[in-house]
């Protein structure tokens, strides 16, 4: 039998955990009263009032909440922290794989379509969501996490009367992640992982600029006040798990989201048509470890950088950062996940060798490229290997040239990283460890490639 606790993230809930109480001792968060009365201070006032960075979390008030409300957990498994206050979740017993680990009730989860039902006859959320389209027409995508986002600002509105202020005590107040990054952090990125975490900043853009139009009727000093909205976002961006039946939508189940990622993982979360949320053992889980599920493609680090702000450990590859070749990777219909350099010994992805080769073909001559481009499309391996085999030299010196281009820039955006305070720039230990991953990698794909000729 299952038995209780919980980690659900509601969004709402984000930005009630800035009062989280310190110490160990509980804080009261603002009542909804008092937040509505808060117009005569400035922007800074409720900010140092809301954003406390060195504050600790209340991760155990925020487990009894859950299980006071339905939240089950298997005998063993723990909240757990190694003393830096970042927690997750270990097993002090074995798991067989297939076990139910949590469950979490639909009525502690937090859901995108439930968002709609719940503010979509008081709230103008569909006039908001208009806005944000004509933004961009991209955002429809992210309207889901738009939804979340909102039922966070709601949340902390009410302040200590909300049913989520335990979960919302239960976070941290300081993000790594890409919306959290300044000009100055992209600055010291290769041109992938900064145009990755740029993408992630500017859609937080968007929300913040169609949240103040002034559509929805939440308080214009949380609105207004960058510190609580950038955290909220962050808040639902880093916790959602995305389900496509019945409906595609995103949803925040507290204590589950305490889960953390790795390239093998050993759990999976998944939700039924009720949204309740089971966290399964896929493996057998041995008592000591840390219960993990998959937050993204483990082929590919950057990403998962750009959108949560670590660096998963066990990456056995990375990109080959040829974002200059875009167009050519489009038109041979590749993914990014097909373009890697081995982290362990440089080895370079035959994708690789074919998108600096139709570049080079597409630069000396258009018929030439165009029979490559359809014996990629076409799987046609000996008539790939013939065009690899004769134009050999020109790929080998083109991609020669792009590996020496960005182990140069690496060194020139780590020594950069590396001169700011870290006071005003906390961000620097994950972009060092970034641009070092990627310099060690590329450093032995430049002495693989040289031993080519």
């Amino acid at each position: 039998m299952i038995s209780m606790s919980t980690r659900c993230v509601p969004l709402l809930s984000v930005l009630l955990l800035l009062l989280a109480f310190r110490n160990g001792v509980s804080f009261l968060l603002p009542s909804a009263s008092s937040l509505l009365t808060t117009s005569s201070k400035s922007r800074a006032d409720v900010t140092n009032t809301l954003l406390n960075y060195s504050q600790q979390r209340d991760v155990y008030t925020m487990e009894a909440w859950a299980i006071e409300n339905g939240y089950q957990k298997v005998d063993g498994v723990e909240l757990y922290s190694e003393g830096d206050d970042d927690w997750s979740m270990m097993t002090n017993t074995d798991i067989p794989a297939g076990t139910t680990i949590m469950f979490i009730p639909s009525t502690l989860v937090l859901s995108s379509d439930a968002i709609v039902k719940e503010y979509g006859s008081n709230f103008d959320l569909e006039l908001t969501e208009n806005a944000l389209k004509q933004m961009e027409r991209d955002l429809a995508k992210r309207l889901p996490l738009f939804r979340l986002l909102v039922k966070i600002l709601a949340e902390y509105e009410k302040g200590e009367n909300s049913f989520y202020a335990p979960w919302i005590n239960s976070f941290p107040t300081q993000y790594y992640n890409g919306v959290s990054m300044t000009d100055a952090c992209f600055a010291c990125l290769p041109p992938y992982a900064a145009l990755l975490s740029m993408n992630e900043r500017n859609a937080y853009s968007r929300f913040l600029n169609a949240i103040r139009k002034g559509f929805l009727p939440l308080n214009p000093d949380v609105t207004g006040d960058d510190s609580v909205m950038k955290f909220a976002y962050n808040v639902a961006l880093t916790r959602f798990h995305e389900v496509f039946e019945p409906t595609r939508q995103k949803l925040i189940a507290p204590m589950a989201d305490m889960i953390n990622h790795s390239s093998d993982p050993n759990a999976e979360i998944s939700f039924d048509t009720e949204n309740n949320c089971y966290v399964t053992a896929i493996a057998d889980i041995y008592a000591g470890s840390p219960l993990s599920v998959s937050l993204g493609d483990p082929t590919d680090p950057t990403p998962l950088f750009a959108k949560y702000g670590f660096l998963p450990t066990g990456c056995n590859t990375i990109f080959c950062k040829a974002i200059h070749l875009e167009p050519q990777i489009n038109e041979l219909g590749y993914e990014f996940n097909q373009l890697l350099f081995q982290t362990d010994t440089g080895e370079v992805y035959p994708a690789v060798w074919d998108i600096f080769l139709l570049k080079i073909l597409q630069d000396y001559d258009a018929d030439l490229a165009s029979q490559f481009t359809m014996a990629c499309q076409n799987n046609d391996e000996a008539t790939k290997e013939t065009f690899h085999s004769n134009y050999f030299a020109y790929t080998l010196e083109a991609l020669r040239e792009h590996v020496y281009s960005i182990l140069n820039d690496v060194d020139q955006m780590t020594m950069e990283a590396q001169s700011y305070d870290l006071e005003t720039h906390p961000r620097v230990p994950v972009i060092v460890d970034h641009n070092n991953l990627v310099r060690d990698t590329f450093s032995m794909t430049a002495s693989l490639l040289d031993s080519m000729g």
